[in-house]
């Protein structure tokens, strides 16, 4: 079948919305209407080169195929290839960028985003078996972000990376689940462990940092300081929980120290869009004995150099960590996240800026990289 999708064609070019062919599913994969596709930096990173997939043997490609941006969706099944089970046409579903195969050792124990399948998520094919459901007019394969391809109206994917939802929940907000929600809300709530009563600093006010913001109020944090240099940030940060804000991190300390008697943040978030070896350096200085810091933001792949006072970090005890997803389960999570929207807890709808059209796409992402946006949303129209 033909479909219309946001491609990019090389390495920091700009987004091409056009038609493509799309194969049927074939095992264990899932065609998918998209109903919305929420806009990430990491699509940007991916779209310019900041992140690549591992390297492949000596005879692998050297340049990736044109590529269909999108990890962040919600949809509706079409049609379900030989050997899905659990899904059927009509079903609403949310996408996953940590494919989920429930049986390697990370799924047995508990920790579903670090599956081994998942592992692959920038290497371009289907996870099933390495080929591509994706084409141009004439006939090249075409990549699909994160497995997914959420800025598509139709896409194939692994039934792996599908989680199902009810379909009461409207899907143009569902769409924030696949990514921000989880990974913000995860990295205070899961990797943080934030508890009642805690001091919590997050630094970085767009979708994930928001969505930390709300994970630390949602899981009872007394005080919670956004850092953002953006003033609309700051002041969209407190109508999701924020008590009070900052405009760096740096500057955090003082406020911090005054609003703790001393003690500092038991929890710092870290979710820029790029993280930087200050970003590091400045977070673990708010964080009190015990308490953790959390890298959620992502850096260029390879070293980055890091000055940290190593004698503060083993003497105080404190946990330097990362996260992916926000180490959330992806068959678990996604389901209570969307039943705290459902019951009022979690603000999904206020998250979203503005909706676009697909072919808005390159507008979409100028807002995105001047910081006019909370989440932006691409809205197919459908729901």
């Amino acid at each position: 079948m033909k479909s219309r999708a946001a491609i990019v064609r090389e390495v920091g070019g700009s987004w091409s919305v056009e038609d493509f062919e799309l194969d049927a599913p074939r095992a264990g994969g899932v065609l998918v209407q998209m109903a919305a596709a929420g806009l990430c930096h990491s699509d940007d990173h991916i779209r310019n080169g900041f992140m690549s997939p591992p390297s492949g043997p000596k005879d692998a490609p050297t340049s990736r195929p044109p590529t269909i941006g999108g990890h962040e969706g919600a949809g509706v099944v079409v049609e379900v290839g030989p050997g899905v089970t659990g899904l059927a046409a009509g079903d609403h579903v949310v996408t996953s960028f940590v494919a989920v195969c429930g049986h390697c050792r990370w799924c047995a124990s508990g920790m579903e985003y670090l599956c081994d399948k998942g592992a692959g998520v920038l290497t371009p094919g289907m996870p099933t078996d390495g080929t591509f459901r994706h084409h141009t007019l004439d006939g090249h394969d075409v990549g699909h972000t994160s497995k997914i391809g959420a800025f598509a109206e139709h896409t194939v994917v692994a039934a792996d990376s599908l989680v199902k939802i009810d379909p009461d929940i409207p899907l143009v907000p569902a769409a924030l689940l696949a990514c921000a929600i989880p990974t913000g809300y995860g990295s205070a709530a899961r990797r943080g462990n934030v508890r009642g009563g805690d001091t919590v600093v997050v630094v970085g006010a767009g979708g994930i940092g928001t969505a930390a913001i709300q994970g630390a109020r949602i899981n009872g944090a007394t005080t919670i300081v956004a850092v953002d240099p953006l003033e609309r940030k700051r002041k969209s940060a407190v109508d999701f929980g924020a008590t009070h804000t900052a405009v760096w991190a740096a500057d955090a300390k003082d406020l911090v120290r005054d609003l703790t008697r001393g003690v500092m943040a038991d929890c710092v978030v870290v979710a820029p869009s790029d993280i930087t070896g200050d970003d590091v350096r400045d977070a673990l200085a708010l964080t009190r004995k015990g308490g953790t810091c959390v890298l959620t933001g992502m850096a260029p792949s390879g070293a980055l150099p890091v000055h940290l006072d190593i004698q503060d970090l083993v003497l105080m005890n404190k946990t330097l960590c990362g996260t992916v997803f926000g180490s959330c389960n992806p068959r678990s999570d996604i389901p209570l996240l969307a039943s705290m929207y459902t019951a009022g807890q979690l603000l999904l709808d206020e998250m979203i800026t503005r909706r676009y059209r697909l072919d808005d796409i390159n507008t979409a992402f100028d807002d995105l990289m001047q910081g006019r946006l909370i989440r932006g949303v691409i809205d197919f129209g459908i729901a």
